[in-house]
């Protein structure tokens, strides 16, 4: 055969590989996408937008339900770095935030302590204090972070005490959330409005 021929026959048979793509009534096609591809849009048709429901509790930037007596969810993280750096939780929180403060213990930070074994028998000790406010959690598991991350989202009266960067990084996306941390032996907090007093 010669060269001019095989070309030939190459170049038809990929017209035909080209006129062979699937009809839109091909009973190959699932019928989700039968339907996609059936619907013309309308162009005098409004334009519905969906954005999530922003919190009642956020005025701009500003979120109304922060403010003293404070309630702080304390992560297991930021437990261990107030102990390393030989801080008293609650008299660092009143000195940071200059009013009175409420830390929160969630079960599931309660159990990641104990999981940690005898090393962490002295933060044990601490979050028992009567003044930590204890959180129960209906949820399975005792991952905090999750914990954590849907109970601000649902409640914005919170401030997130977390020295955890992935945690930072999930309550960051969340509006009107603060968050404590330990930096330079004391405790700092950004995202606070400044229209309490604090400057963030």
């Amino acid at each position: 055969m010669g060269k001019q021929k095989k070309t030939k026959k190459i170049q038809k048979q990929r017209t035909a590989q080209l006129t062979r793509l699937m009809k839109p009534t091909d009973s190959r096609i699932k019928e989700e996408l039968r339907k996609k591809r059936k619907v013309a849009i309308d162009p005098l048709k409004l334009k519905i937008n969906e954005a999530p429901q922003a919190s009642s509790a956020l005025f701009f930037q500003y979120n109304t339900q922060l403010g003293p007596p404070y309630h702080i969810i304390l992560d297991t993280n930021f437990i261990n770095f107030s102990i390393k750096n030989k801080l008293d939780i609650i008299q660092g929180m009143m000195d940071c935030l200059y009013a009175k403060c409420i830390p929160y213990i969630s079960d599931c930070v309660r159990a990641e302590l104990e999981k940690l074994g005898a090393k962490y028998k002295l933060a044990l000790r601490i979050i028992s204090d009567p003044r930590f406010e204890r959180m129960p959690c209906l949820h399975k598991g005792s991952y905090a972070d999750d914990c954590i991350v849907n109970r601000v989202t649902q409640h914005k009266c919170y401030i997130v005490a977390t020295n955890d960067k992935d945690l930072k990084n999930r309550v960051r996306k969340i509006p009107g959330v603060p968050i404590m941390y330990v930096a330079a032996h004391k405790y700092t907090i950004e995202r606070m409005p400044e229209a309490y007093g604090i400057k963030t």
